[in-house]
């Protein structure tokens, strides 16, 4: 931003006041450190502001600016693979660096325990006195980090500096050769001995990837910086800078070290003067060209040359005390590193509270938040593995850790490549995503190759922890990979969807649930839900009723919550709210437009309008034409009809019995982006319950600020409400199979007892016959369900289906349709015509008379249900049809409320007549 202030700046649309003060704190230069560890309450997905710029007339445009936050290589692997892999290896990752202090420092304490023995100075014996002198050493570094990143940068530079005095002093001293040294090895630089130590020589059973196991670990210094990302000024330029720089400079180094010693010491030497050259028929190698023969050694015992002598440095090295002052400036720089970014990253894993009882180490202190209850944390894993006091146990240990976060971070920026997200544009010149990906396997197969059960192991711990992760769905929004590369793989697989035709063996019930606000409803979204999980899609529909210019702020919000709700319940849905004027019209909406592709709705799932007497027939209306809708554009229809009803959003409180168990959102997210994006969501994270205006929605009434003692009609009704969310236990599932619907009606029975809620329960079938031929309708109607593959419990054949009702049943049906009736014979003809125009649910006498026999049957229907299915836990009934622009609204409800009165919870289903059972002969 150059020197604008932020007065030159002001945010179009939204106004001053609508800037984050965070987003201010960007572009006015404050610490990065305070947004990485800002927590203000909101989900990760909320981590986005919506900042227009505007500067003198230069055109609006909108900035996006990333953070590199503390972590290092978790950060980077969890904000690029998500939560799942990124928890694991960070948890790997911060335990292999606190292991790694124990290794640094009992190198050191080897080197002081040597030194110590060539004076008979030890205070015990070599091991004890390796465990006294680490735990002395642990306890100073943890004092120095403790005391802040200052002291430790000032640590670091002292020991850097006696590092390379210490390296040049070795270079310096293999240009000084003297014969003293000879017997022990150390003849300068000679041809001879470069050819004899260039090939292998391994001894004692150890192989090429034994010894890389134990020096592996000296190259994981190079993400030092990484891990203490927080730390620096600019970390986007300095951890690709730093760690590229860090790799040259120490390969470098080592290799000339390496080649260096390979050509002026030998492998093996007495450190014997006399042992000169003295029968040249058996001294071969380039000792005994140089006038020593050392072919004793051969036989072990010698203490000096390459193989045996761990000091040959100090041997060779122009002033021998400076290299051990080396070593040790190498391990305690080494040490105090890795006991400074173990803490960091295992800090930034605990702020994001992936893993529940590690919050207590995420809390920092000081003005740079220094995680000391992580220090203390790392100091004991470190002080454990010391303790162990041998080197060469405790370096093949974390090099598999390491190994397997190195291949991660490989994996992660391949898998960010194939993802092909637009927001992935590597800066790195000669970045390829290949060579990320050979670089992830040969780290795997290193990983194998060093100690294949120590492999398998840290591979089924990190796969524990993955599966860990992602079955507890931690509430982030990182904006990682696997999203993009899911959003890849489901478009590609939805247009690969259109081409395919349907076909009878793949058809699954894809919903459209009309609930409301999901929480408005459960028992509708519950029993559906039961059908759908994971074999149909499911979407809940919100006709949002508006008589004005909807506010779509609230509208964007509501939609969050709920969805978020949907997420909370574990109910794997998708909410979809509209504007509409009416039901109607919404529902139209709804059926024409949700869906994509192949993925798109085929069946209508709505409420039974229990209240239709109370209300305004024209609400009757829309509601039956709903379902003629439905039919219209070839939907299947189901309507559910519980005695108690569905709705409880009226009940003051509910949603505190609804939401009791979940969980809070995340607020803690440590990536700080600013993009386009609409303004933040509130607090809430909960589903409103009910609408208080025709565009508005309140937030949750908490039951204890407001619930008063409930009646026990609603007592009845929530608890009704809750009954699919219970297991069903023992009962039957009656199936009313009347008519063909394409077998709609059998399906969702089937499905229902493949669930464990429902496997309890047996499906028993109904269906109509004749008196005189049950036996053969009950044989001809078991084959047909034995070829669709439908287990049952029993087959009924109700040959009496057709007798008339009884005459009390009649007069209560009568008396359920006089208030609709139109009653032509006691008005004029053309008064009539004009009130069945003005109210066309009216019932006339010519329809009552034409729909007679229909009418008995639907009340011969419940006389049977509450004979035979009384105690059902849940009734399946074939919907009756009514021909659209002949019968009247009020009389095809009068049939459907009697069919369903005073009957267990019962589903009226109509299938598109589109075949959905499949049978094999």
């Amino acid at each position: 931003m150059g020197e604008r202030s932020p007065d030159s700046l002001h945010a179009e649309h939204l106004g001053r006041d609508a800037l984050h003060p965070d987003v201010l704190d960007c572009w006015t230069g404050r610490n990065w450190t305070d947004h990485c560890n800002h927590s203000d309450g909101h989900r990760g997905d909320h981590h986005h502001w919506s900042v227009h710029l505007r500067y003198s007339n230069q055109r609006i445009r909108t900035r996006s600016l990333f953070r590199v936050c503390p972590g290092g290589a978790y950060y980077l692997i969890s904000r690029s693979l998500g939560p799942e892999f990124g928890g694991s290896i960070g948890l790997i990752f911060a335990f292999a660096n606190a292991v790694a202090v124990a290794m640094y420092v009992v190198g050191f304490a080897e080197t002081v325990v040597e030194m110590l023995n060539d004076v008979d100075a030890l205070m015990t014996d070599e091991l004890n006195d390796i465990r006294i002198v680490g735990t002395l050493t642990v306890i100073l570094l943890l004092g120095i980090s403790v005391a802040g990143m200052e002291w430790e940068a000032k640590a670091q530079i002292v020991l850097l500096i006696i590092l390379l005095g210490a390296i040049a002093n070795y270079f310096i001293g293999t240009f000084m050769p003297t014969e003293s040294k000879e017997p022990k090895g150390f003849f300068g630089y000679k041809t001879a001995i470069f050819i004899e130590n260039l090939g292998p020589d391994f001894r004692n059973d150890e192989t090429f990837f034994s010894v890389f196991a134990i020096f592996f670990p000296a190259a994981t210094g190079i993400l030092a910086g990484a891990n203490i990302s927080g730390d620096l000024a600019d970390p986007q330029s300095a951890i690709p800078k730093g760690t590229l720089l860090a790799i040259l400079i120490t390969g470098v180094t080592y290799v000339a070290v390496a080649i260096s010693t390979g050509s002026c010491i030998v492998r093996d030497a007495t450190g014997d003067h006399n042992d000169t050259v003295i029968d040249t028929v058996n001294c071969t190698d380039a000792a005994c060209t140089l006038g020593y023969d050392f072919s004793i050694c051969k036989e072990g015992g010698c203490q000096y040359g390459l193989m045996n002598n761990f000091q040959v440095m100090s041997l060779v090295s122009a002033f021998g005390p400076l290299i051990s002052a080396g070593i040790f400036s190498a391990t305690l720089s080494s040490a105090l590193a890795s006991l400074v970014s173990a803490p960091k990253v295992f800090q930034a894993l605990c702020k994001d509270n992936i893993y529940p009882g590690l919050g207590v180490f995420a809390k920092g202190y000081g003005k740079n938040n220094e995680p000391l209850r992580g220090y203390v944390l790392t100091f004991g894993i470190g002080l454990a593995f010391i303790l162990i006091a041998e080197l060469n146990i405790i370096a093949p240990i974390i090099s598999n850790f390491f190994l397997a976060s190195y291949a991660l971070i490989n994996f992660s920026v391949f898998h960010a490549s194939l993802a092909n997200s637009p927001g992935w544009r590597p800066s790195f010149k000669y970045y390829n995503m290949w060579v990320s990906l050979a670089g992830a396997i040969l780290c795997c197969v290193v990983m194998f190759v060093i100690n294949w059960w120590a492999a398998l192991v840290t591979l089924l711990i990190v796969l524990a922890l993955y599966v860990y992760v992602s079955y507890k769905k931690p509430d982030v929004n990182w904006g990682s990979s696997t999203q993009a590369l899911m959003y890849n793989q489901a478009l590609i697989h939805s247009l690969n969807l259109t081409v395919v035709e349907d076909h009878v063996k793949n058809f699954r019930p894809q919903c459209l649930v009309l609930t409301g606000y999901p929480n408005s409803r459960p028992a509708l979204l519950q029993l559906v839900y039961s059908f759908t999980k994971n074999v149909g899609l499911m979407v809940c529909g919100h006709i949002k009723k508006v008589s004005r210019r909807p506010n779509y702020k609230e509208f964007f919000q509501d939609h969050a919550r709920c969805q978020r709700w949907l997420n909370a319940k574990r109910i794997k849905a998708f909410y979809t709210p509209v504007f509409s004027d009416n039901l109607r019209h919404g529902t139209q909406l709804l059926l024409q437009a949700v869906g994509l592709g192949r993925l798109k709705p085929n069946t209508l799932v709505m409420g039974f309008k229990n209240n239709w007497r109370e209300g305004d027939m024209r609400d009757l209306e829309i509601y039956i034409n709903t379902i003629h809708d439905a039919f219209d554009l070839h939907f299947g229809v189901v309507l559910l009809r519980l005695p108690e009803g569905l709705d409880i959003s009226h009940i003051q409180g509910q949603d505190e019995l609804l939401l009791s168990n979940e969980k809070p959102p995340a607020s803690n997210n440590n990536q700080v982006v600013i993009s386009v994006s609409e303004a933040k969501d509130s607090d809430s994270d909960s589903c409103p319950s009910k609408t208080t205006s025709n565009q508005s929605s309140p937030l949750i009434i908490r039951a204890a600020e407001t619930k008063g003692p409930l009646s026990q009609t609603e007592k009845r009704l929530l608890e009704s409400s809750q009954q699919f969310k219970k297991k069903q236990g023992k009962g039957t599932i009656d199936v009313w199979w009347l008519f063909d619907d394409g077998g709609l009606t059998l399906l969702i029975p089937y499905l229902l007892t493949n669930r464990s809620k429902w496997g309890d329960c047996q499906i028993r079938v109904f269906v109509g016959g004749k008196i005189n031929r049950i036996d053969h309708d009950r044989r001809v109607m078991a084959t047909l369900l034995n070829r669709f593959r439908i287990d049952f419990s029993d087959i009924i054949v109700l040959g009496d289906i057709n007798t008339k009702p009884k005459e009390d049943n009649k007069r209560i049906f009568k008396g359920l349709i006089e208030p609709y009736r139109l009653k032509e014979d006691d008005m004029e003809q053309e008064a009539a015509e004009r009130l069945k125009a003005q109210e066309p649910w009216r019932i006339t006498d010519n329809e009552l008379e034409l729909y007679k026999a229909k009418t008995s049957r639907q009340i011969r229907l419940n006389e049977l249900l509450k004979e035979h299915s009384s105690n059902a836990k849940l009734i399946v009934m074939t919907m009756p049809l009514a021909r659209k622009g002949t019968v009247s609204s009020a009389l095809y409800m009068s049939w459907l409320e009697t069919l369903s009165r005073d009957v267990p919870p019962m589903l009226l289903v109509r299938g598109n007549h589109q075949s959905v059972l499949t049978f094999y002969s």
